[in-house]
């Protein structure tokens, strides 16, 4: 057997190279020999049996250059640019100089075969332009052709890419109404401000506003796909008030806010707290040690500097990096989804201490505009 019909470098090297293409611009030309004869058994044996396989030739390899250096070069630099003045000028000198280039071959099939060009084409044979008139639609229905299936494929591939990420964000967001309503964060506060009623109603009482403020925020402020910075972090300060009455007071908690202006800058709800839940979830519980959680904000126009680090024990379990339910995986696919290419993720643990640096490049938030009076 050939081994190279079984070498993968050689299959890859006849992708890279279109040449699998190949059989489809021999069935095309064949297609037009077919309706020129009117005859498939004629334009058969014309083509491959005669030296007129010269010109079925030029006509094969000058189109099929023509086609992919229209698909692989002009398009992408020009059109996908929006150049459309140097796309069509390109375009209409690429068809002209590849139908100019198939008629040498017409010359070369009747020297081959023994003929004049009168004897081979008529009595018409010498006239050089007329075979621009066969050559020239030809090409231009070949680019045409091309240009239909690349542009039908692409149109394809987006829509199975759109349905793909339609489905993720079903997904996420189905995982993230979850989260939202985590019975295990709202049981424990409930508990937590029950206790303190007895013990300090007044700091019980506080807590029960903060923890009314978040619900409110839950159901009814975060359910647009951007809301305030400042709505996130103070749901974020409610958030961290409510979860420090669970901890034990060898747990110490340090927030620090840096921020230049607000302004109207917005952000998707939860992608903050997301991380600081998972601080307080994992972070460690040592009896002899000091146990803490530090948070870190930093905003400065549309740049975000997010720290959030926490003491975690020396072994930790498989799922640290599941956060608040919903799971790294999720986390960052949300993030994909919300700021292609505007964030940055850095997840480090070092044995004594777990730590997420988050970089997101923000956008304003444009609010809607009070109506006017009618006077």
């Amino acid at each position: 057997m050939n081994a190279s019909l079984y070498n993968p470098s050689a299959q890859n090297w006849l992708i890279r190279n279109k040449l699998y293409h190949l059989p489809f611009w021999v069935l095309y030309n064949f297609t037009w020999w077919t309706v020129a004869m009117g005859n498939p058994v004629k334009a058969f044996a014309a083509i491959f049996f005669t030296a007129f396989i010269l010109k079925f030739l030029f006509y094969v390899v000058f189109q099929a250059l023509a086609v992919y250096f229209n698909l692989y070069y002009l398009i992408p630099k020009y059109l996908a640019k929006g150049r459309f003045t140097q796309y069509l000028v390109a375009l209409l000198l690429t068809i002209t100089a590849a139908s100019l280039l198939i008629i040498p071959g017409y010359y070369l099939s009747a020297f081959f075969s023994g003929q004049t060009m009168q004897q081979a084409y008529g009595a018409n044979g010498d006239c050089f332009y007329g075979y621009l008139g066969t050559s020239l639609p030809s090409t231009l229905a070949a680019m045409t052709l091309a240009m239909s299936i690349k542009l039908g494929k692409n149109w394809l591939q987006t829509q199975r890419r759109q349905q793909v990420l339609e489905k993720e964000k079903l997904e996420t967001e189905l995982n993230f109404l979850k989260h939202q309503f985590n019975p295990h964060f709202l049981f424990n506060t409930i508990n937590s401000i029950f206790f303190l009623i007895h013990k300090n109603p007044d700091m019980a009482s506080a807590s029960l506003a903060k923890f009314s403020e978040l619900l409110r925020y839950q159901l009814y402020e975060c359910n647009d796909r951007q809301i305030l910075l400042s709505k996130e972090i103070s749901y974020m300060e409610n958030s961290i008030e409510l979860e420090k009455l669970r901890q034990n007071d060898n747990v110490s908690v340090s927030l620090r806010i840096d921020q230049e202006n607000s302004g109207q800058w917005g952000i998707a709800p939860f992608i903050l707290m997301t991380f600081v839940e998972n601080a307080f979830k994992h972070v460690s519980k040592h009896t002899d040690r000091h146990n803490w959680i530090r948070i870190q904000l930093d905003q400065e126009q549309g740049q975000l500097n997010f720290l959030v680090s926490n003491s975690a024990a020396d072994v930790v379990s498989s799922d640290i990096v599941h956060y608040g339910g919903i799971g790294l995986k999720n986390v960052q696919r949300r993030l994909d989804l919300l700021y292609p290419g505007q964030y940055s993720l850095d997840i480090q643990h070092n044995g004594s201490s777990f730590e997420v640096r988050l970089q997101l490049q923000l956008t304003p938030l444009e609010l809607p505009q009070p109506m006017q009076k009618i006077a």
